[in-house]
């Protein structure tokens, strides 16, 4: 199964739906932010992104919020009150508290989780794919689109 990654800063609308254009096996976008109607790129906002992706690129648009952090442990890491390594443990311990593993695989394969962070590295969109690849004892082929 294939699933990819996405963060929309840093990129251009041009770019980011060439970006998931590119991808013929990506069905869906899921969008894994807690705020999905961030003032920070425009076209990412819900209702336009789920037009662009239909009309641009026959993508699907569904918001998993089980899959983004809670605000309280969001905030300390972006203030740098906490290390990724703190957030990184509250986040698979939230996860893991939320039963995140009985959404159905095929809402997640052939998928594409977006978040706003440009890179995978530091951001919960990689840990919510290695978390499934754990409790579901699959191996998704990842990739990361930047």
């Amino acid at each position: 199964m294939k699933v990819f990654s996405i963060g929309f800063t840093e990129k251009s609308a041009e770019k980011f739906f060439s970006l998931i254009k590119s991808q013929p096996d990506l069905k869906t976008l899921v969008d894994v932010r807690l705020n999905n109607v961030s003032q920070l790129a425009g076209f990412a906002k819900k209702n336009d992104l789920m037009y662009f992706l239909k009309e641009l690129c026959n993508v699907d648009y569904v918001h998993l919020p089980d899959l983004a952090p809670t605000k309280e442990m969001l905030d300390p890491y972006k203030k740098g009150n906490i290390s990724w390594e703190v957030y990184e443990s509250s986040f698979m311990n939230l996860m893991a508290k939320r039963n995140i593993e009985r959404i159905e695989k095929s809402v997640i394969a052939d998928s594409c989780l977006l978040c706003s962070e440009h890179k995978h590295h530091h951001c919960h969109r990689r840990l919510v794919i290695e978390y499934l690849n754990s409790h579901w004892d699959t191996d998704f082929e990842v990739k990361h689109l930047i």
